[in-house]
């Protein structure tokens, strides 16, 4: 069975340029794609396109089958012979969004920056607005981010004719493989700037220290992040901004820990006050509030003070303050205090009190009642 001409499957004159070509072919591509076209045919014409496509816009092969027709080709159906991977990339591209990917002149999006900030313990509960400084690439202002010098051009480069990539062709025992890589000329930008801004060297880009306002919301906790739209790097082509995410860190509090929205206490107390009860303040975050212990609490008895922890970062009400109680055993004591509770002892029967001695007690009364 005699192949048809590729002129005509593609439906295109024999002067057609390489453009025509290639519109032609993925006009078609797609049209029979089987992925889009489900007819029992569609396959079939898919390899038909694609051959002609691969004989057509390759400049020797073309001019083979200018002069000799098929006979010139030494074509073997789909693919152009049992190992000739060229011709792949445009599939990919048309299908896959690889087309805007490689085109080293399309717009990008700048790169996204990290900050991480580091706040109080109370800073994270209540939240604060402030301003950072960070070091961030943008668009040179002299040049407008062309990177050529102000009334020059940059020029499309002679070796990739702008494509940002050069092909070099390989023959190996599984037939022709079609290398594509970064043109070395232009760095892969398919541009080369013979009159270099003086300001970001040809970069188009230049380094500078942005102050940018950042709003901490109530409640946020360790390793969270709060994203900052289009404050990250600047993009490339004309592409948009990148975004800004900037990383929370808490110091840890002397007295206060935080799990999720719940802070919790551990409050030291008189063993007169635990044995007898008392009405006592007890700090918060909030402030101070007053709390009955009731006669005979023992060491590590927990109290829930409701509404006295986080605000939730997304608005879903507020955490408790959980407080345990420690009971601090004296260090020093009169000698009518030891007499007293020498005497306690014989009346209760029990083991001799510890004199170990304990520093949170003081630490935590002069922090918290100014002693």
């Amino acid at each position: 069975m005699s192949k048809r001409d590729y002129y005509e499957i593609l439906g295109l004159e024999r002067d057609a340029s390489k453009d025509d070509i290639k519109k032609a072919y993925r006009k078609l591509a797609r049209k029979y794609h089987p992925d889009v076209n489900k007819s029992p045919e569609a396959e079939e014409k898919f390899k038909e396109v694609k051959e002609a496509y691969e004989i057509l816009n390759n400049d020797q092969k073309r001019a083979q089958y200018d002069q000799f027709g098929h006979a010139g080709t030494g074509s073997q159906g789909f693919g152009g012979g049992a190992g000739d991977f060229s011709g792949f990339g445009d599939i990919f591209d048309m299908f896959f969004g690889g087309g805007a990917r490689r085109d080293p002149n399309a717009p990008q999006q700048g790169a996204d920056l990290q900050y991480t900030m580091t706040l109080t313990f109370e800073e994270a509960i209540f939240g604060k607005e402030t301003e950072i400084s960070i070091p961030k690439e943008e668009s040179c202002e002299t040049c407008h981010g062309s990177g050529a010098k102000p009334g020059t051009k940059p020029k499309t480069c002679n070796h990739c004719h702008g494509s940002g990539q050069l092909n070099t062709e390989q023959n190996t025992p599984f037939g022709r493989v079609v290398n594509r890589r970064a043109c070395h000329y232009c760095q892969g930008t398919g541009k080369i700037i013979p009159d270099k801004c003086t300001t970001c060297g040809g970069t188009g880009r230049v380094k500078k220290h942005a102050k940018i306002k950042v709003s901490i919301p109530a409640g946020i906790n360790e390793g969270q992040q709060i994203r900052v739209s289009g404050k990250g790097e600047a993009g490339v082509n004309g592409g948009p901004p990148g975004d800004l995410f900037v990383v929370v860190s808490v110091k840890d509090h002397e007295f206060f820990t935080r799990e999720g929205d719940h802070i919790f206490l551990e409050l030291p107390i008189t063993f007169a006050q635990a044995a007898l009860g008392d009405e006592i303040e007890v700090p918060t975050v909030h402030g101070k509030v007053m709390f009955k212990i009731p006669p005979g609490t023992q060491t590590g008895k927990t109290f829930r003070l409701r509404g006295k922890g986080a605000p939730n970062v997304r608005g879903y009400g507020q955490g408790d303050q959980h407080v345990k109680v420690r009971v601090v055993t004296p260090t020093k004591l009169t000698s009518r205090q030891k007499e007293i509770l020498k005497e306690f002892n014989e009346i209760a029967d029990n083991d001799p009190l510890s004199t170990e001695e304990d520093s949170f007690f003081k630490r935590f009364k002069k922090a918290f009642k100014g002693e």
